[in-house]
C-alpha cells in the first residue's frame, strides 16, 4: 500500500477555500486514493510553527492571504515567477525535505485567458492595485504588446503600481478611479477589486466590449460581469483562475501531468452552486 501523501491550503480566513474541493477531485480523477488535501486556519504569527512541523509525508502547501509574502523568508528556493512579484502561492516539498516556492497565480491567468481565446493583446486596463493587481501586470508583461492603464484610488497606490510596472517591464500608466469607467475601452479589462467595487460601473460597459476578466468567483456573476456577457463580450470569471492556478499546483506537487481540468472546474462549479 502506498504511503499517505499530504497537502493543503493555508490562510486567514480559510473556510470559504474553494483548494480542498478542486485539488480533492484531481486526486480522485488521478486515482490518488492515498493523497489528501486538507485547509488550515493559519496566520503569519503561526506561519513558522506550521512550516517546522511538516514531516516526510507532506508534499506540498497552497498558501492564499495573508501568507503569500511571510512564507518567503521560511523557504529554501523561490522561483522567478513568484521573485518577480514577491508572492507564494504554491510550496513543494522535495523528497530531501527542501521547500521551494512558486506561483502559480500568473501563469494560471495567462493559461485562464488562452482559454478564451486571449493569446496576446496590444492594450489592457487593471482595475485596482492590490496583491492580485501585480500579478495581473506579471500576466501582461507576458501577453500586451502596448500600454497598461491602472485605475486606482490613491496617490499611493498609483506609486506603488508604476514601480510594479517599472519592475516588470511593463508600460504601465495610472489614472484616478474616478475615470474608471474608459478602462472599458481596452480590448482586456482585468478587475481585480473587492466584491462589490465594480458594481457601480456596470452601466458603463460599451455596446461591444473587449474581454473582462472578473478575478472574483463568489457571488457570481458579478454586476459588471452580468452587464458585459449581456452586451455580448467575452468574461473570464474567477473560478477559471482558481481552476488554472490549481491545475498548476496540482501537477508540481504530484508530478502527474496533465492534471484534470474539467473535473476540477466541474467540482468548483457544483460546490458554488451548493453554497449559492
Amino acid at each position: 500500500m502506498a504511503e499517505p501523501r499530504r497537502a493543503a491550503v493555508l490562510g486567514s480566513p480559510i473556510a470559504h477555500s474553494l483548494s480542498p474541493v478542486l485539488h480533492r477531485a484531481a486526486y480522485a480523477e488521478l486515482g490518488l486514493a492515498h493523497w489528501s488535501y486538507d485547509r488550515f486556519e493559519i496566520d503569519e504569527a503561526a506561519l513558522p510553527g506550521f512550516i517546522g512541523g511538516l514531516d516526510a509525508s507532506w508534499a506540498g502547501l497552497s498558501l492564499t492571504m495573508p501568507l503569500k509574502r511571510a512564507i518567503i523568508p521560511l523557504l529554501d528556493e523561490i522561483g522567478e515567477t513568484a521573485s518577480s512579484v514577491e508572492a507564494v502561492n504554491t510550496v513543494v516539498l522535495t523528497e530531501d525535505g527542501r521547500l521551494l516556492g512558486d506561483n502559480t497565480d500568473i501563469p494560471g491567468m495567462i493559461a485562464a485567458l488562452r482559454e478564451r481565446g486571449v493569446e496576446k493583446t496590444e492594450s489592457a486596463a487593471v482595475l485596482g492595485a492590490g496583491a492580485t493587481a501585480s500579478s495581473a501586470l506579471a500576466a501582461l508583461s507576458r501577453i500586451c504588446t502596448g500600454p497598461v492603464t491602472a485605475y486606482v484610488r490613491s496617490a499611493a497606490r498609483a506609486a506603488e503600481m508604476r514601480g510594479w510596472g517599472e519592475r516588470l517591464g511593463v508600460d504601465l500608466r495610472t489614472a484616478d478611479w474616478a475615470d474608471a469607467a474608459e478602462a472599458f475601452a481596452a480590448p482586456l479589462v482585468i478587475a481585480t477589486t473587492p466584491a462589490g467595487t465594480t458594481d457601480a460601473l456596470a452601466e458603463a460597459v460599451p455596446d461591444v466590449p473587449g474581454t473582462l476578466f472578473d478575478v472574483l468567483y463568489d457571488p457570481w456573476p458579478t454586476a459588471l460581469a452580468a452587464r458585459w456577457t449581456a452586451r455580448g463580450g467575452a468574461v473570464v470569471g474567477g473560478l477559471d483562475l482558481l481552476v488554472h492556478q490549481a491545475v498548476l499546483q496540482v501537477e508540481q506537487m504530484t508530478g502527474r501531468t496533465p492534471a484534470p481540468l474539467a473535473a476540477m472546474r466541474a467540482a468548483g462549479e457544483r460546490a458554488l452552486h451548493a453554497a449559492g
